[in-house]
């Protein structure tokens, strides 16, 4: 992925001084925008980890790097906004991921300790950023499999959340 920043874009070599940066970014926006509304698909298993969440009177939030307006539409789209407590989006901590400021502001504001969390996260950046916090992380890949390093930040390597669903069940017997 190549991100430019709003700088580099108007002097750079992706167009030069007259390049028109804002009219780019508000049409990157909307096409972002069209695409969004299709939907993200849920990873198997979602739903029934999360009545088993409901079940348990387990609370849970949601700590991502996109904008609030962004997770709040990924939500809608699968009437999911009320199976979340909080959502700490970016912008809502000191610092982004990696750093761990979006874990612990999220297990802030549920009230819990951050090593009572359990994190579920794809990828290795977000799996250091999770173990970094002091959390129980579980890496449900998403692209890159479990490297032996991220293996060894992580409570556990899932197959899938059904496992993790699992995993919370087995535990709470």
């Amino acid at each position: 992925m190549l991100i430019l920043t709003k700088r580099q874009l108007s002097v750079g070599a992706a167009g030069g001084a007259d390049f028109p940066v804002d009219a780019f970014l508000a049409c990157w926006h909307r096409h972002y925008a069209v695409v969004a509304a299709g939907g993200v698909k849920l990873k198997p298993g979602v739903m029934p980890l999360l009545d088993t969440l409901d079940a348990l009177g387990l609370p849970r939030a949601i700590a991502t790097s996109s904008r609030h307006e962004t997770a709040h539409n990924h939500l809608t789209a699968h009437a999911l906004t009320d199976r979340f407590h909080t959502v700490v989006a970016h912008g809502d901590s000191a610092a982004s991921k990696p750093a761990p400021d979006p874990y612990l502001l999220a297990a802030s504001q549920l009230g819990v300790l951050p090593s009572l969390c359990l994190a579920l996260e794809g990828s290795h950046n977000r799996v250091r950023s999770a173990s970094s916090a002091g959390m129980m992380t579980v890496m449900v890949p998403d692209l890159l499999e479990a490297t032996d390093e991220i293996a060894a930040l992580c409570t556990f390597v899932a197959t899938d959340l059904h496992a993790v669903r699992e995993a919370v069940l087995r535990a709470h017997r």
